[in-house]
C-alpha cells in the first residue's frame, strides 16, 4: 500500500490578507508575479500586483478603478506585452498594460450588465488564429471580441426574440487547433451548457446539468476538443469526453459529487491535461485525475460512434478557509504552483507536490 506522503500534497505556502473583496487572481505569465482583481467596500474597483519574494507576497502596484472588477484573463495577449483583459460590474471590457495600468489600452462597453466571466485565446502562444476574448454576462449574451477591432464584437450569441434571458455565469474557449476552428462553451444559471462553433456560427451542442453552471473549462484550448469539465451548485461536476459526438446522445460524461457546497472553479494543470483542481464553497480544494477508459468510443445498435466516459479519481483535498474559494489559477511556468483567492479576503499561494508521479 502506498504511503500518504507518496500522494500529491497541497501546501499553503503564502497567505495574504487583503482589505477588499477579491473576485479573481491570475499569474502574470513568465514571472513570479500575480494580479488580484476585486472591489473596495466603497464600491470602487481595485487591481493589485504582487511578487513572490523570499516566501512572501510583496505588493508592487495598486490601482483603483471606478467600477468593481469581476474577472480577468491573459489569454489573448502576447508574451512580450502581457496585457490583462478584465470585465467589470458595469459591463465594460478593458485591456490594461500592467506597467502603466492607469488608463486602459482598449476599452469597450461590452454588456448592459455585469461581466461574470472572461476568457482569451490566440495569445501566449496558445491556440492558433487571431487573439480573441470572450465575455459572458448577466444580460444573457456571450460575445467574442478581437482586441484589434474597436467597439463591435466579432460574434454575439444572444437569446432569440421571445426567449427568456438566462444569466451567463461562465465562458471558455476551446478547439483552437488551427487557424479556422474555434469553439466557445458557455454555462448558465439554469444548468444549460451551450457549445458555440465560431467557424460555422452555430450551436454545435447543448445540454442541461440540472444545476447552475459555475465554471466550464476545456482541458486544453489549443487542441482538437478532448475533454470539458463543468462545475455546478451543490457540489457536482461533470467531465465530458468531447472527442465523439453522437447525433442524439451528444457527448459521453461522468459526474462526481465532491461535497455539498458549490464548486466555484475548475482549473486544469497546464503541464498535464488529465489533472484538474476544483475550488469549493466551503473553502476546500480537491485535486482530481481523469482516467480514460480502455476504448473511448464504441458502436451503438445503429452502428454509430458513441463516446465512452472514463473515471475520476480524487488525488488529494485540503480545506484552506471557512469561506468560498472563488478563483484559482495554476502558474503556466512552474508545475504545482498555484494562486487562489476567496471571500475571506485572502489570497494564497499554494504548492502542490508530486504532480509528476501521479
Amino acid at each position: 500500500m502506498s504511503s500518504p506522503l507518496s500522494k500529491p500534497q497541497i501546501i499553503a505556502h503564502i497567505q495574504k490578507s487583503l482589505n477588499y473583496t477579491v473576485f479573481d487572481s491570475k499569474w502574470i505569465p513568465c514571472s513570479a508575479k500575480f494580479v488580484c482583481l476585486g472591489n473596495f467596500a466603497r464600491g470602487t474597483g481595485v487591481m493589485q500586483i504582487y511578487e513572490v519574494q523570499h516566501g512572501e507576497a510583496q505588493l508592487i502596484k495598486e490601482v483603483e478603478k471606478p467600477k468593481p472588477i469581476k474577472c480577468g484573463t491573459f489569454g489573448a495577449t502576447s508574451l512580450q506585452q502581457r496585457h490583462i483583459a478584465t470585465g467589470d460590474f458595469d459591463g465594460n471590457l478593458n485591456i490594461w498594460n500592467l506597467e502603466i495600468p492607469e488608463v486602459p489600452v482598449y476599452s469597450v462597453k461590452a454588456h448592459k450588465e455585469i461581466v461574470n466571466s472572461i476568457d482569451g485565446v490566440g495569445g501566449l502562444g496558445i491556440g492558433d488564429g487571431a487573439p480573441e476574448i470572450v465575455t459572458g454576462s448577466r444580460d444573457g449574451t456571450v460575445k467574442v471580441w478581437d482586441p484589434r477591432q474597436k467597439d463591435s464584437p466579432v460574434a454575439n450569441m444572444e437569446p432569440m426574440e421571445g426567449e427568456t434571458k438566462r444569466d451567463c455565469w461562465t465562458v471558455a474557449f476551446g478547439h483552437a487547433f488551427n487557424d479556422q476552428d474555434r469553439c466557445v462553451c458557455a454555462g448558465y444559471d439554469n444548468g444549460d451548457i451551450k457549445l458555440f462553433d465560431l467557424r460555422n456560427m452555430s450551436v454545435r451542442w447543448e445540454t442541461n446539468i440540472k444545476n447552475g453552471v459555475c465554471c466550464v473549462e476545456f482541458d486544453r484550448k489549443d487542441i482538437n476538443m478532448n475533454k470539458l469539465v463543468a462545475t455546478s451548485l451543490e457540489g457536482k461536476f461533470h467531465v465530458f469526453d468531447m472527442r465523439t459526438q453522437h447525433p442524439t446522445k451528444g457527448f459521453a460524461s461522468v459526474s462526481e459529487k465532491a461535497h455539498k457546497s458549490t464548486i466555484w472553479q475548475v482549473r486544469h494543470l497546464p503541464q498535464n491535461r488529465d489533472i484538474f483542481m476544483t475550488a469549493g464553497g466551503a473553502g476546500n480544494l480537491h485535486l482530481w485525475k481523469y482516467e480514460y477508459p480502455a476504448q473511448r468510443s464504441k458502436k451503438d445498435s445503429d452502428d454509430v460512434d458513441v463516446g465512452v466516459a472514463g473515471t475520476v479519481n480524487l488525488l488529494q483535498n485540503a480545506t484552506l478557509s471557512t469561506q468560498p474559494i472563488a478563483s484559482l489559477d495554476w502558474s503556466p511556468d512552474k508545475q504545482g504552483l498555484c494562486v487562489c483567492s476567496g471571500f475571506d479576503q485572502c489570497v494564497r499561494v499554494l504548492i502542490v507536490t508530486k504532480l509528476n508521479v501521479v
